[in-house]
């Protein structure tokens, strides 16, 4: 029962980390015609332009995207609780769920790209392709505070990746154990 909770809760994570990514690039004003853009955009459509006939957005607030991504986290937290023989949670429950699932997986999806962008820029020694352009899009504004305060020693060496994740990290934590779930 644990592998099979496992499976289909990293599967949906996952596809729902694909959403998130796109409401990210919406509000850092990614560059969309990448093909990693792309890829994302053709992934994510099939929900979101159904729903962009009925939601227009509200400045640059994608309100289609976000009722996917609240849609999928719903869906995500009912399969997950069917497959473990819980009861559905109360309308304060799923709202309670549905706000530290989102949460937490938006950090999650900023964690791993602060991960990713500091491996590929270690790595690749400052070369420029459409993946390290759309990460460096998305973790910009977060490394932005952490690079005010934090010099780098060194131009190949910044430390604000460090402190940012360990931040973000800080904040799951808090976010996963400081009210107890008992809905």
């Amino acid at each position: 029962m644990q592998a099979i909770l496992f499976i289909v809760d990293t599967l949906l994570s996952l596809y729902l980390g694909v959403y998130l990514v796109r409401f990210i690039m919406q509000l850092v004003r990614a560059n969309f015609r990448s093909p990693v853009a792309d890829a994302i955009v053709k992934l994510t459509n099939p929900l979101i332009l159904p729903l962009r006939k009925v939601l227009p957005p509200i400045g640059k607030i994608d309100t289609a995207t976000i009722v996917a991504i609240l849609l999928l986290t719903a869906g995500k937290v009912a399969a997950l609780r069917l497959i473990a023989g819980l009861a559905m949670p109360t309308p304060i429950g799923w709202l309670y769920l549905l706000t530290v699932d989102v949460v937490t997986s938006l950090l999650w999806v900023i964690f791993w790209c602060l991960v990713l962008q500091a491996l590929i820029s270690l790595l690749t020694q400052g070369a420029r392709t459409v993946v390290t352009e759309l990460l460096e899009s998305i973790c910009q504004p977060v490394l932005r505070p952490f690079r005010r305060y934090i010099p780098s020693i060194t131009a190949q060496f910044d430390l604000s990746y460090l402190w940012a994740t360990i931040a973000i990290q800080a904040l799951i934590i808090l976010i996963n154990t400081s009210i107890p779930l008992k809905f």
